[in-house]
C-alpha cells in the first residue's frame, strides 16, 4: 500500500472516530500511533496491503509486542485500535475480514479508580478566585464535573444551549455519539449562572463561539487546558492529592453509591453502556467501608 493511500485512509478513520464515534482527542491520538506501529510491522514483513493481513500475522505481531515488554493494558489498547480500524475498513468494503476479531484481549487487573473524599472536593472547589473571570470559569468547570460526572471530552463540547437551567440538566454527547441528560446540582447551577453573567462575556471578547467554556483568548477550551487548570489547583491544595479531571467523575459515582444511589441510576448518569463498567465503583465503596470499619471498630 502506498504511503499516501495509507495516510488518506488513516485520515478518514480519524474523521470517523471524531464525528461518528465522538472519540476523545487522546483516544484518536493513541489509535493513530497504534495503527502506524502496525503499519511499520507490515512493512518489516513485506505485507503490502491491510487486506493481506492474516490471523497468523496478528499472532506474530502480538508475540513481538510481548517480547518488547509492553504492558497488558497497552497491548489491549493496541488490539482495540486495530479491531476498530478493521471494522471501519470492512464497512468501507476495503477488506473482507477482520483478522483481529478472533484474537483474545489480555486479561487486565481491575484498577480501583482514584477518588476524593467530600471534604477534599469542597477544598478544591473553594480555591478559584471568583473575583476574576478566569476564577469564575474554573469554579464552574470543577462544579460541573463533580455535579454531573460527565467526562472532560463531554464537557468541552457543551454549548451554551446544552444547559437547561429551568430543570437543572445538561445535554451531553457521550461515546458513540450517544446523548443523555445529566442532572446538575444547585451549586453547579449557581456557578454556571455566575459564569454566564460575569465571566463568559469578558472571556469571549465579542467573539461568537458556540462552546460553553472559553479560554483567555475567547476560543473553546480544550481537554488539555482543563487538565492544566485542575493540576494548578491541586498543586495549591496538597502535593499528596492525586487528581486528574477524571477523578471528579470517579468521586461523583463513589459519593452517589456511598449515599444510597442505585447502580442502574449511576450507570445511566455516567453514560456507561455496560453495567460492569459501573460496578467497579461498588468495589471502591466496599474498600472504603472496610477501611472505616478497621479504623473504628474496637475488635476489628
Amino acid at each position: 500500500m502506498e504511503e499516501s493511500n495509507s495516510d488518506s485512509l488513516l485520515l478518514l478513520f480519524k474523521q470517523y472516530l471524531q464525528i461518528e464515534k465522538n472519540a476523545s482527542a487522546l483516544t484518536i491520538l493513541n489509535y493513530e500511533k497504534d495503527i502506524r506501529a502496525f503499519k511499520a510491522f507490515m512493512e518489516q514483513h513485506a505485507i503490502n496491503d491491510y487486506a493481506a493481513v492474516s490471523y497468523v500475522h496478528v499472532r506474530s505481531y502480538l508475540s513481538e509486542l510481548a517480547h518488547q515488554a509492553y504492558s497488558r493494558r497497552t497491548i489491549a489498547r493496541k488490539l482495540s485500535a486495530m479491531r476498530s480500524f478493521y471494522r471501519f475498513m470492512l464497512r468501507e468494503e476495503l477488506v473482507e475480514q477482520n483478522p483481529f476479531k478472533t484474537v483474545s484481549t489480555p486479561k487486565l487487573d481491575k484498577r480501583l479508580p482514584n477518588f476524593l473524599y467530600p471534604k477534599e472536593v469542597e477544598m478544591l472547589l473553594e480555591l478559584p478566585d471568583t473575583t476574576t473571570p478566569i476564577g469564575i470559569r474554573d469554579r464552574s468547570i470543577m462544579e460541573m464535573l463533580y455535579s454531573s460526572g460527565m467526562r472532560v471530552s463531554e464537557l468541552v463540547h457543551l454549548t451554551v444551549r446544552s444547559i437547561d437551567v429551568s430543570v437543572g440538566t445538561a445535554l451531553v454527547y457521550g461515546k458513540g455519539a450517544k446523548e443523555r441528560y445529566v442532572p446538575l446540582g444547585t451549586f453547579a447551577l449557581e456557578a454556571h449562572r455566575l459564569y454566564l453573567q460575569e465571566a463568559r462575556p469578558a472571556l469571549s471578547q465579542g467573539k461568537k463561539v458556540d462552546e460553553l467554556f472559553l479560554n483567555a483568548r475567547g476560543t473553546a477550551i480544550t481537554d488539555r487546558s482543563i487538565r492544566r487548570i485542575i493540576e494548578k489547583y491541586v498543586g495549591r491544595a496538597s502535593e499528596a492529592l492525586k487528581v486528574s479531571p477524571h477523578t471528579f467523575r470517579h468521586s461523583f459515582a463513589t459519593h452517589l453509591l456511598d449515599n444510597g444511589a442505585d447502580l442502574r441510576s449511576v450507570q445511566e448518569m455516567l453514560g456507561h453502556s455496560n453495567i460492569s463498567s459501573t460496578q467497579i465503583y461498588t468495589h471502591v465503596t466496599r474498600e472504603r467501608l472496610r477501611m472505616v470499619y478497621n479504623q473504628a471498630h474496637p475488635r476489628a
